[in-house]
């Protein structure tokens, strides 16, 4: 597989992995600010790999995922914001569409801005949840390995944490947790 490949795919599967160590750290936070912060880093990285893979739709729409990171911080529950966002990043789309796979990166983008904009939590984790299935059709689609296991560990260490959360819920009925 990796003869087959051109040396922008090869650098692109390594950002790939870069990527999956943020991910994996932030979802196994049971911080919400800790979960953000994280995934920053990895969005970085993985605007990156889809860069190198030219996989424009996917590469734009990751690159506005940091801004709805930050936004969704500041300005969480507001739908006007979370409106606005999901108007940008259907105009990315439209401007770098390239064929039916970018499907998958903007069912990623509204299940993610829905998630960080209104919900916290379990609720926010099964939403972004989603998102990490939706983006691993992607890399499947556009053959990057590793940004497929980057997901697919993503979605699997989110749903641990998921039933860790509730764990500490039924076991800590009075402490308010995320």
């Amino acid at each position: 597989m990796l003869a087959d490949m051109t040396a922008l795919e090869i650098a692109g599967q390594l950002v790939a992995l870069i990527s999956l160590g943020f991910c994996i750290a932030g979802f196994a936070s049971t911080r919400d600010d800790r979960l953000m912060l994280l995934l920053i880093g990895a969005n970085v990285a993985f605007a990156l790999q889809y860069a190198l893979f030219q996989s424009w739709t996917a590469a734009a729409l990751t690159v506005l995922v940091i801004l709805r990171i930050r936004l969704a911080q500041r300005f969480q529950g507001n739908v006007a914001v979370m409106l606005g966002m999901l108007a940008v990043s259907g105009v990315a789309a439209v401007l770098t569409w390239q064929s039916w796979i970018d499907l998958f990166p903007m069912t990623a983008m509204v299940l993610g801005t829905v998630g960080m904009f209104m919900l916290r939590g379990i609720p926010m984790r099964l939403f972004l949840a989603g998102a990490g299935l939706a983006w691993m059709g992607n890399n499947i689609a556009i053959g990057s390995v590793g940004a497929t296991l980057a997901e697919a560990l993503v979605v699997a260490t989110n749903f641990v944490t998921i039933l860790r959360l509730q764990r500490m819920r039924r076991r800590y009925p009075e402490v308010e947790l995320p």
